[in-house]
Order: C-alpha cells, then structure tokens, then sequence
C-alpha cells in the first residue's frame, strides 16, 4: 500500500510540475487520471460507513479531479467520475439532508436545493460534454428531439456516461418541478435512461430500474407516471439486487406507498429497508448507511406525508406490522 501511494505521489508531482506540453507530463497526468478512476477508486467513497467524513471529504475531492479533467479533457474515465460526483454529492449531501430540515429552517432548505439543482446540473453538462465529444453533434441531436440520430451509435460502454446524465437532469427537475424551461427538455432526460436500459437492462446491479421507480412514481400521470410500472421495476430491482439494496424499498416508499396514502405499506418497506445489514455489500455501505437515516426520519415524520396515521396505525396493529 505504502509503495503505491508513493507511486501516486510521484506522478502527482511529475504533472505538476513539467511544462504543458512536455510528452512526460501528459504520461504523468494519464496514470494518475487512470490510477483515480480506476475499477475499484470509487469503493473510496461508496464503501465508508462515515457520510459525515465522505460530506467533508468530497467537495476537496471533486475540485480535484475537475482540476484534473481540465488539464486532461479527453480522458472519459475524469469526466464520468467528476461529473458523477458533482451529482451525488448533490443528491447525498444537500438534497436529502435538506429535505430532513424543519419547517422552521425553509429559507436554509431552499438555499440548499438551489445549490443542489446547480450542482445536479454541472455535473449533467460535464459528462455530456464528454458524449458529444465522442459522438459530435449529441447535444445539438437532443436539443432537436432527434433522439434516434443522437443515440443509436452508443454502445453498452457508453451507459455510465448516459445514465449519470440522465440522472443529473432528472435530479435538478426534480427538486425545481416550478422550472418550465428544465422541464420542457426532460424528454431528452428520459431518452437517455431509455437507452441506458437497452443497452443493459441491470445497469449497476438495478440502478436503473431504481431509477425508473422514482420517475414513474413521482410522475404525474399526465406526464407519463405510472404507480403499475413503479411497482414493475421495484420488483426487477429487488431481484438484481437480491433484496441487498434499500434504495428500492425508499423509492416506492417516498413515491408510490405516498401518492396512494398507503401507510401500511410505506411503513413496510421502510422497515424492511432499516432491517437491512448495512455491510452486506461493501461497495454499497454509504448508500444503505445514508438510506436507513432518512427511513428513520421518514417513520418518524409520518404525519408530514399522510392524512390519517392514527387509523393506520391501528391498522397496522391488527396486521402484526
């Protein structure tokens, strides 16, 4: 370990400090490019227990590799990572905690859904940058609704990039559903998952189809929502995951179980995903961790999501639940 960090450590300091146009330079900035996002780089994040110590960690972290994704912009391995990282740090650490917040603290929450909705959407913009330089004309293709002309040419190698596009879009809408301009383009948005699950229908061991639970869950059914094809994916995503993601169980919890003023089952789900051991899958301990803190607060906060919680409750006695 000691030797590899060394190694890194040289290879920082070579980038550094040769000229820009110096061939060992641009060596210099491809291995550490390749040594920060290789396979097993970002089990870094994803595999902490602490989501305080990864919060202060990551904004250092993503300025990081945007520094050096500018001086190294061709390389795609950067710019998923830093893109995808802007996104998830949006999601993880400004949206959630934001959505935890009292009543009494609204000026704090929108602020911080302001910021969050910034930084979904720079982190949208840095990987499609990324797919229109592999593929010239992408952004132009979208913009038109000519989905077909700007999709068919990716392949299965290309769904991250797609996936954490799509998901930086949908997110900045998602948390601003009053920007009109935003939501005139989700089309485009909902294009790129819809390749993303062509091109591999368990992206991410379910991701997608988490994915999908939330967009047709929180969807009205004017735009395309749907509680039935919600439900269809809950299901594809507990099987991929073999029941190992509590993802799945918040998202038909926060989205459908809500819109249907289901406690019973919103209750369930919930605690089944707080009854999760939260170090089953290593690389998913951040995620699960975070997770079972808002289903905590969600059990907790019943009565800011339903009309009737007494009865239910009492409901849910008779039931064993």
């Amino acid at each position: 370990m000691k030797k590899t960090l060394l190694s890194l450590y040289f290879l920082i300091i070579t980038a550094l400090i040769f000229p820009p146009g110096c061939s060992i330079k641009k060596i210099a900035m491809n291995q550490v490019a390749n040594a920060l996002t290789g396979k097993n780089s970002s089990t870094v994040f994803s595999g902490d227990n602490d989501p305080e110590l990864v919060g202060d960690a990551l904004p250092f972290a993503i300025k990081m590799y945007e520094s050096l994704l500018t001086a190294n912009p061709g390389h795609q391995g950067l710019r998923l990572q830093t893109g995808s990282l802007y996104i998830m740090y949006a999601n993880a650490f400004l949206q959630t905690p934001a959505v935890m917040l009292p009543e009494s603290e609204y000026k704090m929450q929108e602020f911080i859904f302001k910021r969050a909705k910034n930084l979904y959407l720079r982190g949208r913009d840095i990987i499609l940058s990324g797919l229109e330089n592999n593929f010239p004309g992408f952004r132009d293709s979208l913009k038109k609704r000519d989905f077909s002309k700007a999709l068919d040419a990716t392949t299965r190698k290309d769904a991250p990039l797609l996936y954490w596009a799509g998901a930086g879009w949908l997110g900045a809408y998602a948390i601003d559903p009053f920007d009109m301009d935003l939501g005139m383009t989700l089309p485009a948005a909902a294009a790129l998952m819809d390749r993303v699950i062509k091109l591999d229908k368990n992206f991410a061991d379910g991701a997608i189809h988490e994915f999908y639970i939330l967009y047709y869950g929180s969807l009205p059914d004017y735009m395309g929502g749907s509680a039935a094809k919600a439900r269809e994916h809950f299901a594809q995503a507990i099987t991929i995951s073999q029941g190992k993601s509590s993802t799945a169980y918040l998202s038909l919890a926060v989205t459908v179980s809500v819109k249907e003023q289901n406690l019973t089952e919103f209750k369930t789900l919930l605690n089944k995903a707080l009854a999760m051991d939260a170090d089953a899958v290593p690389e998913k301990r951040l995620v699960n961790t975070i997770n079972q803190r808002k289903a905590q607060w969600l059990l907790e906060h019943t009565e800011d999501y339903f009309l009737e919680t007494e009865e239910s409750d009492a409901t849910l006695e008779e039931k064993g639940i």
